[in-house]
């Protein structure tokens, strides 16, 4: 049962780079974050954790908007986005060079 309802300017909605960050030790496995995201960017899995609960993983992380509903609705605090700094990936890149 599909619990949220997606905006209706999503479509229009440009994402800015984020970074999904899941923490597994925290992650009991109920979902909520992958059934509220209007993206559909995180998925439930068969994949177990170490303490036997199923796993969250992203999907696709550059559709993700950064607006947190997954964090939100997080009843283990098991899942935060961060925004992805503009000027440290062209650092990261130059060194990369």
């Amino acid at each position: 049962m599909k619990l949220w309802r997606k905006p209706f300017d999503i479509a229009d909605k440009s994402p800015e780079p984020v970074k999904v960050h899941i923490d597994i030790d925290r992650c009991k496995g109920c979902g909520y974050c992958a059934e509220f995201c209007p993206r559909g960017v995180l998925k439930m899995t068969d994949e177990l954790s170490p303490k036997g609960y199923d796993m969250v993983k992203v999907v696709d992380e550059s559709q993700c908007l950064g607006c947190g509903l997954c964090e939100a609705m997080c009843p283990e605090f098991g899942i935060y986005v961060t925004k992805e700094n503009k000027e440290a990936r062209k650092v990261q890149a130059t060194h990369a060079r």
